[in-house]
């Protein structure tokens, strides 16, 4: 879990102290096969270009597993080709010892991996590199999945984030654009969804999102996601429910 670290003041005579917090991030993960691989850059363009206000300054961790034999690769310079995308990175992981030093060199933060979600695949089933990801406590940390359900009976506002770890969440009203809605299970939303809905986020496949309108910026099944620009016209403003059938995400009207 990533923390959150505030300044306090207090009033005067006393002492300066920091307030550090646990909290969840949704972040996009670039699962890095080759740094000097041009086609994922161009790759990460394209779907960049998809929908530049979900990308303009996310954050990104790069993930480094798939060079854990690999030569010394230069990090600073993956760092800076993301920036050039508008993309932020902020971190690495399942990297080696050697690229962890490299990464804390260059700026970049070392996280340890929580929950496991699968690579997300493009329309031709050619592996992306690209998903999105939730920071959350690991697997050891967190109740099993199905223990514990979330009520919500007030609207999720603009800025506001709600997380069910472990297990569902149930919002009895609607959602702003710039709200975040987070489960470890299932989301359900009784009025319209928007901003961003991502279920699953602990790696469970079978979790699903029902709204009675669809009016979301991004929705997401254990990684697999699909922003506005992507989801089907025909569902828009209806009542649908969104499950992961293998790598796509699935679309049915909910009656």
């Amino acid at each position: 879990m990533t923390s959150a670290a505030t300044v306090t003041e207090l009033p005067k005579g006393g002492r300066r102290h920091v307030d550090l917090r646990g909290a969840s991030f949704t972040l996009l993960v670039l699962r890095m096969t080759d740094p000097k691989d041009d086609t994922l850059y161009a790759a990460l363009a394209d779907r960049v270009a998809q929908a530049p206000s979900f990308f303009r300054h996310a954050p990104v961790v790069v993930d480094l597993s798939a060079l854990a034999e690999a030569p010394p690769i230069n990090i600073a310079e993956v760092g800076r080709r993301l920036r050039q995308h508008g993309l932020v990175p902020v971190g690495v992981q399942n990297a080696t010892a050697e690229q962890n030093k490299a990464a804390v060199n260059a700026g970049f933060s070392v996280l340890r991996e929580g929950s496991q979600a699968p690579i997300s695949l493009d329309d031709d089933g050619v592996a992306s590199g690209i998903e999105l990801r939730v920071v959350a406590p690991p697997a050891a940390d967190r109740p099993p999945i199905g223990t514990q359900t979330k009520v919500v009976t007030q609207p999720v506002r603009s800025g506001q984030q709600v997380y069910a770890q472990g297990g569902d969440l149930v919002v009895l009203a609607s959602t702003s654009p710039g709200a975040e809605l987070l489960a470890d299970g299932h989301i359900h939303v009784y009025g319209a969804l928007k901003g961003r809905a991502l279920a699953g986020v602990s790696g469970d496949q079978s979790s699903r999102i029902f709204c009675h309108k669809l009016d979301a910026d991004l929705v997401s099944i254990a990684g697999t996601w699909q922003v506005r620009e992507d989801l089907p016209e025909e569902h828009i403003g209806k009542p649908v429910q969104i499950s992961l059938e293998g790598d796509r995400v699935v679309f049915q009207p909910l009656s």
